[in-house]
């Protein structure tokens, strides 16, 4: 399967009572169909996966599938630390309709976790049970263990591992990922703050959270790699970097959310303990999101 262009990495819909929102999930999927779009990941880290439960992962897929337009690719995240649940979350997406998984390294018990063997030995027993293509997902700030890229590359050769989603945002180890791994193995970009320089390391794509927020330049960016404008892109690319930083660097999804707010998608509240952005951090998102708006 081909992996390219922009992936928004959705964020999860909450009513004020903290329950899925399911008018608000078809709202923003209705609007993003309408721009050139590669597809959606659900349930990633964007999308508070760790506050919701296997039922409203399953739930928030199902909502997504239904209101997907038919050209859009559906990613399913589905990581847990074991490998029986990561595969049962798989092939529930897979009997969803889903096109691929993005599993996230396992973690939680460090000193063994944070070993090339085990992470060789979990990805692999995935892959082979599971009924979806695999992305690999790697994001350190998140689990503290950054796959190192031979890793990936000895990953890479197994059938039905198709690619990663590296947000690490380490531009050497991601060129050095591309270089090593299996021709046809595709590297997605998971960092809205330099995924422009990542397309010209070859990188297939990217999955951005900013791209609930501003999809429109993350694809305008993407158009312009893709047609070798590069001055273009890169025009682009400082044009998001401010609201970028500052919602990866300092507020998080409720500041993501809140700037969904401001151009016209429901970012809504975020689920608790996740503390709604006050009015100070508000007019500061609004002050670095001017003149972004759709």
């Amino acid at each position: 399967m081909k992996l390219q262009g922009i992936f928004p990495a959705l964020a999860t819909c909450f009513d004020s009572d903290g329950n899925l929102y399911k008018a608000k999930v078809f709202h923003n999927i209705e609007r993003l169909n309408q721009i050139a779009l590669a597809g959606y990941t659900v349930c990633g880290s964007t999308g508070e996966t760790p506050l919701l439960s296997s039922e409203e992962r399953i739930q928030l897929m199902r909502w997504v599938k239904e209101a997907a337009a038919d050209s859009k690719t559906l990613i399913a995240g589905v990581g847990a630390d074991s490998v029986h649940e990561t595969v049962r979350m798989a092939n529930c997406a897979a009997s969803i309709g889903f096109h691929a998984a993005l599993v996230l390294t396992p973690f939680y018990y460090r000193v063994q976790m944070h070993r090339p063997d085990t992470q060789l030995l979990f990805f692999r027993a995935v892959a082979d049970r599971s009924e979806l293509p695999v992305l690999i997902y790697n994001i350190p700030q998140i689990t503290g263990y950054a796959l190192p890229p031979e890793t990936i590359a000895e990953l890479s050769h197994h059938p039905n591992i198709v690619g990663m989603k590296d947000s690490s945002g380490n531009l050497e180890k991601l060129a050095e990922t591309v270089r090593v791994a299996k021709p046809g193995f595709q590297v997605l970009s998971g960092s809205g703050s330099n995924f422009h320089d990542a397309l010209k390391l070859g990188a297939s794509g990217a999955i951005l959270a900013i791209a609930n927020a501003l999809p429109y330049a993350c694809v305008t960016i993407w158009e312009a790699f893709r047609t070798r404008q590069d001055e273009a892109g890169q025009d682009w690319m400082n044009r998001i970097l401010p609201a970028s930083k500052l919602i990866a660097q300092q507020y998080g999804i409720p500041g993501l959310k809140y700037a969904m707010d401001l151009n016209g998608y429901y970012g809504g509240p975020p689920r608790l303990p996740f503390i709604p952005p006050s009015a100070e951090v508000r007019a500061e998102i609004e002050r670095t999101f001017h003149g972004l708006k759709g």
